[in-house]
Parts: C-alpha cells; structure tokens; sequence
C-alpha cells in the first residue's frame, strides 16, 4: 500500500515556500496552465516562494487534457532547466504533466515509449532516483496528488494512456480547499464524476488475491493491484461524501463545507484507486476523451474540442455497473445505497439494475449530457471506441467480469442515450 504525504487546511499553500526550503532546493519548476496563472491558487503559492526566497521558473504551458507533445513540450523544458524540485499547481493535468517532466528530466536517456505502459508502450520499471515533487490540486476530481500515474493523448493512436509507477508519485499533495472557490459549477461536476467513479470502480475492481500470476518481483508488482481491505475503506469513505455533498458543492459555490469535502473526497478516492486501480469506465473514457470531434464543454475555456475527463467516464458507468454486478453484486448494492437507492426489498440479483438506476438518476439532477450521443458520438462510433478500449489493459483487466469485444459494443451502445 502506498500513500502520499498530504497536507489539508484552509490556507496551507502558504507554508510551500518553506517546504522546498526544507528540501534544500535551489532551482525550482512551477508548473500551471495558462487560465490558472492569473488565479488565486497560482498566486498564493507565488506569494510563498517570494517569501521564502525560492528560486523557481514557471511553465504555464500545460495542456488541459495533455498530449503526448505537450508532455514532450514539459519535458523538454524540465530537462533544460536543471531543476531540483517540482511544484505542480492545477488539476490532474498539470500534475500528470509534471510527473512526466520530472520522470523524464531524471532519466534524460530514456526514450519516451520507455516508461508509457504496455501494450502501446514497454513499461519499464522506474529505477532512477526522482526529484521532490509538491502538487497543489485546484479541482476536486483526479486525486492526481496522490497516486503513481500520470495520463496523456496519445495522438497517433487517438486514444489515451499513461505512465505507471510508484517513482512518480508526489512526495507531497497540499490541499487546500480555498483553491476549490474559484472553480465553475461544470469544473465541479466533471471532477466530482472522476472522484464518484473512482470509488466505485476501486471497490468493485478484481480482488487483489484473484489475480495472476504474481509478480516474480516486488518491482514488477503493479500500483494498480485489484480491490482491497484498506483502499475500500478510502473509496467507501469517499462515496459517502461524494453522496451528501457534490450536488451541494455543484449547485452553490458558496457552499465552502460542500467544496472542502469534495476535495478530501478526491484525495480519499485517490489513494483507494492509487491502489486498487479503476477498471470499465476508466479503460472506455480514453477512447471517449481522444476520439473526440466538435464537443466543447461549458465552463471550460480552451481553444480545442474535448471531452473532460470526469464526463468521458460517468456517461458509461450505468451501462458498466449494470454489467459488472454479476460479480459481487453485494458491493454493487451496497454502493447503491450509499447513493441514495432503499434497497430493502431489493433482490440481490438485480444489483446493477439498482446501481444503474441510481446513478442515471443523480446525473439527471446534475444535468449531464444524455449519454455519447449528446457529446457527438453515434453508433458509426462504436468500432473505432471499443478499438481504442482494447490497449488499455492496465485497466481493463481489473473488471470483475472479463469483457469480449461485443461485450464494449454493447456498453458503448447502451450509453448512447443515458434517460
């Protein structure tokens, strides 16, 4: 089990510029995308590194929802400036983008295949030393500060993908709710469904002991190990609050108890999934996210079309849920009524219609787009998503329920249209 250090208060980003001091860093990497560089949280953390008299060079540059060249473009200006300390501020793009440059920057001859996971990359293991990395999350959704993984679009391919490594993960997640005040009511939402599915996903996941063969190395033991004792108390933890506080924290941004708690929810989440990995609704996002064509999200100011990430993988997580309950369906259940399903006189095996229901229901009242066919996919789609979905084994094969390819057209069918 491995978990971040993490720091939460109101206010805590001031005490940043003491950290890297602490750390003895000389050259400092502060990484951002171009919106959050005139916001609150890029300079709370500016205000703590002038105090303290940290030396640093700022990255703006970031993509929301990086590529593989935008990584590149990251890495290339890491490997330039010689750095001995990381400071990400954003949400998981920034974060992801940073953990790559760092990773790479320490590892100047490796390619960048190198370290991409398996099948599209060669997964190696990381066995270089890392610098410090502090990230500072402004939304409440990928948990990106605490977990070893790090996300991109792979153009090429048109699907997305990642690295995975515990050697990347942040030696510390600052989290501080003020930054989540400054977040429109879709930003909310979107990371909101990341932190809800998550948790479903990591509960629900294979268990640990059932899967094989085990590694012959502990290096080679994935972050991603199946579900597990301690992260489904974190990813319960995270449902409950997800359940009594992101309609709140969506409908009212005012609601400063609702918007903390989500971004507790998200850290919580993380490292529950940090661990036990996501599986259906993750492995179907990335072709959802990088086939995109015209959709461009409200809230979300950025020059090309995309899909957020959190919506990519709500939209199918009726469909999935409904699929995977044949396996421990108690926990598909149990979740349900976490949720908000009376499940008194529910029968065990229609656990995931139960599950199903209730998650259309809470996307109905967020108003979330009706299914792939309102963000511009129709069924001419489906062979091009499902051949997206086939790299992405990492997380695929942590389903419950192993899925053939007319299994992920069926899904993907049946999330078209989600009322």
């Amino acid at each position: 089990m491995a978990i971040s250090n993490i720091r939460y208060g109101e206010g805590v980003t001031k005490e940043i510029g003491m950290d890297l001091q602490n750390l003895g860093a000389r050259r400092v990497c502060l990484m951002t995308d171009k919106n959050l560089s005139k916001l609150p949280p890029v300079n709370a953390v500016l205000n703590s590194l002038a105090k303290y008299g940290i030396n640093f060079q700022m990255y703006d540059n970031v993509r929301v929802e990086p590529t593989d060249q935008s990584f590149l473009d990251a890495i290339q200006f890491a490997k330039k400036g010689e750095f001995d300390a990381y400071v990400a501020v954003g949400g998981g793009s920034v974060i992801d983008t940073c953990k790559a440059a760092n990773l790479y920057a320490a590892s100047p001859s490796s390619e960048f295949l190198d370290y991409v996971n398996a099948p599209i990359g060669k997964g190696k293991p990381v066995t270089v030393p890392l610098k410090p990395l502090i990230a500072v999350p402004t939304t409440s959704g990928t948990g990106s500060e605490t977990t070893g993984v790090a996300i991109f679009d792979f153009k090429e391919l048109k699907v997305k993908t990642g690295i995975a490594s515990r050697a990347i993960k942040p030696t510390l997640g600052i989290i501080d709710p003020l930054h989540t005040l400054s977040m429109p009511e879709r930003i909310v939402a979107n990371s909101g469904f990341d932190v809800l599915c998550h948790a479903l996903e990591s509960y629900t996941a294979l268990p640990y002991n059932e899967r094989s063969p085990c590694p012959s190395n502990p290096i080679d033991r994935p972050a991603y190990q199946g579900s597990n004792p301690v992260s489904d108390v974190w990813a319960l933890h995270a449902l409950r609050i997800v359940a009594k506080y992101l309609k709140r924290a969506i409908r009212n941004p005012e609601d400063r108890e609702a918007r903390a708690n989500m971004h507790l929810a998200s850290a919580f989440a993380g490292i529950g999934f940090g661990n036990a990995g996501v599986h259906l609704c993750h492995g179907m996002s990335y072709p959802i996210s990088g086939l995109v064509k015209t959709y461009k999200p409200k809230d979300y100011n950025v020059d090309h079309s995309l899909v957020p990430h959190g919506l990519s993988v709500v939209l199918t997580s009726p469909a999935v849920f409904a699929f995977t309950a044949q396996i421990h369906p108690e926990r598909h259940l149990e979740a349900a009524e976490i949720l908000g399903a009376d499940i008194r006189t529910a029968r065990i095996k229609d656990a995931g219609l139960i599950l199903a229901d209730t998650l259309r229901k809470f996307l109905f009242d967020l108003n979330v787009d009706d299914g792939l066919a309102a963000i511009g996919y129709s069924k001419a789609d489906i062979p091009a998503l499902v051949k997206g979905t086939l790299p992405q084994e990492r997380v695929t094969k942590l389903s419950p329920r192993p899925q053939t390819e007319e299994d992920l057209s069926a899904l993907f069918e049946a999330s078209m249209k989600l009322y």
